[in-house]
């Protein structure tokens, strides 16, 4: 945390205690930099130690928060320059590109301050092949490879030249053509052995010598058919490129913000994402797919859905991957994806116990949990992995210990028993323990839908052969049932879903009469509003003082819930 205590600057003071006390206000960051930067009149070589090691601090915390502002990479390098020196700069500028190894102005500034500051031809032509293996295959990569270019050609290393158009008249750009006319006239001046692989020139070499027939041609003209045939190969090349631009153009000239903000991205480029990913999946070049989700996690940084769609996809590509999906999990985790919506965690805990490392899942579950300590999810996840690595018992201890908690809202915890009821019914076959648990448990829990959607799908799912097993199986979903419409506090939507559930549950293996009942259920449920009013004045009539008002019901977010989640409590 910086210290501004040699200060009394109240601006700097009041800034830091904003950022303080609320870190992710990408505002309150930017006034602080600036301000830090122009304390002392502006800082130098020459300022207070005190007013630059807090700068630093107020940048290397501002960076570790928000890594994708290359811009402020930039500064921070410029600012070192001017204050430390070539190598200070340097160490930044790594770090930079370190943290967004695909922006192409980084690479760029990068490699032009190394040119300026360097006269080590072979450590600056090191650092070139490095920007041009990480920001290459930018579709607006241009500014990089002029920079590159513009280097050799002082130089006059025309041979380097002609080596980086080689490689770039194959890349789909924005400005493709210019670099392959450059290409296409640099090569009327370059040895025929440069201008394409041995055996490109080998075929073609035949293929003339062939066309000609048995009739000798001087060396001279050879060559010029020679080229020529190559220069055909090239603009076969040449034509791949501009297809492949053509198609991507669609695509990129809908990016509208192709950096990285904090502010959030509309459902039209988020759409287009989408889209221009799935060509280039389609198009099975690993690398320029892998490269386009980069450039998508610099814009959509922040959006869980692209994080996902990224380790899913390199965990279906060819070979081991899995240091790579790792990876892609890590940086979600770490720095962009909050807490507040773990999915992005929860699969990467699954993906951690397929790797054989059910404890660092169960760390990672274990560390949302601190922040998310109600979280349905996770903690079923987290007794599922106890019960997977340990056994029955340890899943429903993990369990308990979360029921048992009143940090916990009712509503969790109900889920939670029902979630213990199941694991002991599926797991270790023990039905009756099971339906003591729900039976025990239900005056707690009138409001939990899971809790009793859950208990309604296990008596349904239970098998009943013979009639007098059918007659048990009956009454018991039937008291459930009942339970749901005279004791609980379900909304009503709900209970007129679940309605339906029972109706086909009559219908299909339902008693003899079940008919009468199922007709005069579907009379009260669906009947005109005023057989409706009555069936709910007899109920409430009958003692079910425990039925909530719609208001209460929406206070809690349970107003209008929907038989269709219902379907994985089955």
């Amino acid at each position: 945390m910086a210290d501004f205590s040699y200060t009394e600057d109240r601006e700097l003071h009041d800034l830091n205690r904003q950022v303080n006390d609320d870190p992710e206000e990408f505002e309150h960051w930017e006034k602080l930099v600036r301000a830090s930067e122009q304390q002392e009149g502006g800082l130098n070589r020459n300022s207070s130690p005190q007013a630059i090691a807090a700068t630093r601090d107020v940048y290397d915390r501002f960076l570790t928060r928000f890594p994708l502002f290359f811009g402020y990479w930039k500064k921070y390098a410029d600012m070192e320059f001017g204050i430390a020196g070539t190598e200070a700069a340097e160490m930044i500028y790594e770090r930079g590109v370190a943290s967004i190894s695909i922006s192409v102005d980084l690479w760029t500034n990068y490699c032009n301050f190394k040119t300026e500051t360097s006269h080590d031809i072979d450590i600056i032509r090191e650092l070139f092949e490095r920007g041009a293996e990480s920001v290459g295959l930018d579709f607006l990569a241009h500014p990089f490879w002029d920079k590159y270019i513009e280097f050799e050609e002082r130089l006059d290393a025309d041979d380097k030249i002609f080596g980086i158009l080689e490689r770039i008249i194959r890349i789909p750009l924005h400005q493709y053509a210019r670099y392959f006319e450059r290409y296409r006239t640099l090569a009327e001046k370059r040895p025929v052995e440069e201008l394409a692989p041995p055996e490109i020139i080998g075929r073609l070499r035949q293929e003339a010598e062939v066309q000609s027939g048995p009739k000798p041609r001087n060396p001279a003209e050879g060559e010029r058919e020679l080229r020529s045939r190559i220069y055909a190969f090239h603009n076969d090349t040449f034509q791949n490129t501009q297809n492949e631009t053509t198609q991507r153009w669609t695509y990129e000239q809908e990016i509208k913000r192709p950096y990285y903000h904090v502010t959030d991205l509309d459902d039209a480029q988020l759409d287009n994402w989408r889209r221009y990913l799935d060509v280039e999946e389609d198009g099975r070049d690993y690398s320029r797919a892998k490269f386009l989700y980069e450039r998508c996690l610099v814009t959509a940084a922040n959006y869980e859905e692209f994080w996902l769609r990224y380790v899913r996809w390199m965990l279906s590509q060819p070979g081991n991957k899995a240091e790579e999906a790792r990876n892609i999990l890590q940086r979600a985790s770490y720095v962009f994806v909050s807490i507040a919506r773990p999915s992005i965690r929860l699969l990467w805990a699954k993906f951690e116990e397929s790797q054989d490392q059910a404890n660092i899942a169960g760390d990672i579950l274990e560390a949302v949990l601190m922040v998310l300590p109600g979280h349905l999810e996770t903690i079923l996840a987290l007794a599922n992995l106890h019960r997977r690595k340990t056994g029955l018992d340890a899943g429903i201890a993990t369990l308990k210990r979360f029921t048992d908690s009143h940090e916990i809202p009712p509503y969790v915890r109900g889920a939670l028993v029902a979630e213990w009821a199941r694991m002991v019914a599926d797991v270790s076959g023990r039905r009756d323990e099971a339906r003591k648990i729900y039976n025990n448990y239900q005056h707690q829990y009138l409001d939990c839908r899971p809790f009793w959607l859950k208990w309604f799908f296990f008596e349904v799912n239970q098998p009943a052969i013979g009639t007098e097993q059918q007659k048990q199986h009956y009454a018991r979903v039937k008291a459930v049932y009942e339970a749901v419409r005279k004791m609980s506090a379900l909304p009503s939507g709900t209970i007129k879903d679940l309605t339906a559930y029972y109706l086909t549950y009559l219908q299909e293996r339902g008693p003899a009469g079940a008919m009468k009942e199922l007709v005069d259920l579907d009379k009260e449920v669906n009947g005109p509003l005023s057989v409706q009013k009555s069936s709910k004045q007899q109920i409430m009539h009958d003692g079910n003082d425990s039925v909530v008002n719609n208001e209460m019901l929406i206070e809690k977010g349970l107003a209008g819930a929907g038989m269709h989640e219902a379907a994985s409590y089955a």
